[in-house]
């Protein structure tokens, strides 16, 4: 077919003023940035500018120290001083009992979070037309960056162990809001409430979270059932805050939990050993308010150990209830607004004179969107997000490999004319001293 003239070009070009010289397939929208899909990289009205509707924010993550991982595997705690082997002696009498001290050994190896995207090549050109969003691989590579950082955030704010609405030998139902607390790859024990015993010999490996029904699937060979309890027993991504904060038979929901971060005991945190957190406030699955006697009560614990608070972390929705119980105190002879630094992160605008609104008996107090909730005791209900009170002197988030890009154009290996990218970080959240941390939960909303 002879090539058309200049003419007969412009003529079919223009004709119709809503059809494309390319054909209607390459203005549809598309899911997985291909051209052919419902949902996709064309905006024929709008533009090319990409507006984030999602929150982004990652301030725990931001507020505790990084550091390089180190030639470890691990480390020690000492937890008791020895019994008797210190006390007065007489002018003739006989000395102390020889005695050893406590050491319990903790393992911590790296953790892998990875975030991908991909785009098929032919996306990638007809992006770059009218209509299109532009770059799209420098696009999803930015919008990955944000979710990478914002899942590690989840990860540290985690919860740990949750009351059970229904159960079955492969899958346990908590409420859809927290599911996503539980991911592909946790190894979750059970707190059996009719038999009053746990089954965590290896834990049963979590393979799929329904974040619509609620539904977490893991292997067989530990029967869940309603008003049972769910607990991690070990993580596959970063060990969370919640699992640090924790105690010897602990009972979020009124039910009993020995979560296992870091190894500590090959049968958990059992009742009667060492207790593994500074101070840990339930309600027996009840809300209440939080109030001006709990954080002190949590400070003074921590202080009691030897600690010394260094933030606090809380949910919006705790955040305005202090806010409250400190409006109501102050007396003000002026106000001048300022903010408090913790890492990278500083705290809402508070007020120097009276009681401090972004601080706390000078702790600053950070607002995070992620701070896991409590569930009641009938499992159905979710209450408040929780609150930590935290001596950061003693928690790291140690980094073995920082984040590393990764792009594949291997259309063989892939078997699709598609670029991918992966973005993945080596590292896990490190704890050198649980005593010095705590946190209040069982809070109204």
């Amino acid at each position: 077919m002879a090539n058309p003239s200049l003419s007969e070009y412009i003529s079919q070009s223009q004709r119709g003023l809503y059809q494309s010289v390319f054909g209607p397939e390459y203005l549809m929208k598309q899911t997985y940035f291909t051209v052919d899909t419902a949902t996709g990289i064309f905006n024929t009205t709008y533009g090319r500018k990409v507006w984030q509707a999602l929150n982004n924010q990652t301030r725990a993550f931001n507020a505790i120290p990084r550091t390089v991982w180190g030639n470890t595997a691990g480390w020690r705690i000492r937890t008791d001083r020895g019994s008797g082997r210190s006390r007065p002696v007489t002018e003739t009498g006989s000395l102390p009992d020889v005695d050893v001290s406590n050491i319990e050994t903790v393992s911590s190896l790296p953790k892998i979070v990875s975030t991908t995207f991909g785009a098929s090549v032919k996306s990638v050109f007809t992006a770059q037309l009218e209509g299109g969003v532009g770059d799209v691989l420098a696009l999803e590579n930015e919008n990955a960056q944000l979710d990478h950082v914002k899942e590690m955030n989840e990860e540290l704010l985690a919860g740990s162990a949750y009351i059970t609405s229904a159960g079955a030998t492969t899958s346990f139902t908590v409420p859809a809001s927290i599911a996503h607390h539980f991911k592909i790859g946790d190894a979750v024990s059970q707190y059996d409430a009719t038999a009053a015993g746990h089954d965590r010999t290896s834990g049963s490996v979590v393979s799929a979270v329904n974040t619509t029904t609620g539904v977490v699937t893991v292997a067989s060979g530990t029967t869940f059932a309603d008003s049972d309890t769910a607990y991690i027993y070990s993580r596959a991504g970063l060990t969370s805050l919640d699992d640090i904060v924790a105690e010897d038979a602990m009972a979020p929901g009124g039910g009993v939990a020995r979560s296992r971060a870091y190894d500590l005991t090959l049968g958990g945190r059992t009742a009667g050993t060492w207790n593994a957190g500074a101070s840990v406030s339930y309600n027996s699955g009840t809300g209440r308010d939080l109030s001006l006697n709990l954080l002190d009560t949590a400070i003074q614990k921590i202080r009691t150990n030897g600690g010394e608070p260094k933030v606090i972390i809380m949910g919006h929705d705790q955040y305005f209830k202090l806010e409250r119980l400190l409006n109501s105190q102050q007396r003000y002879m002026g106000q001048e607004e300022y903010q408090v630094g913790v890492g990278s992160e500083r705290t809402f605008p508070g007020t120097r004179t009276g009681l401090v609104l972004a601080t706390y008996q000078g702790i600053p107090i950070l607002p995070d969107a992620d701070v896991p909730k409590s569930v009641s005791a009938t499992s159905d209900t979710v209450l408040g997000s929780n609150v930590y009170v935290l001596d950061t002197d003693y928690l790291e988030i140690a980094i073995a490999q920082p984040t590393q890009y990764v792009e594949n154009r291997d259309y063989f290996a892939a078997n699709a004319l598609v670029v991918r990218g992966l973005l993945y970080t080596m590292g896990e959240m490190r704890c050198k001293n649980f005593f010095v941390q705590a946190k209040i939960a069982d809070l109204n909303s």
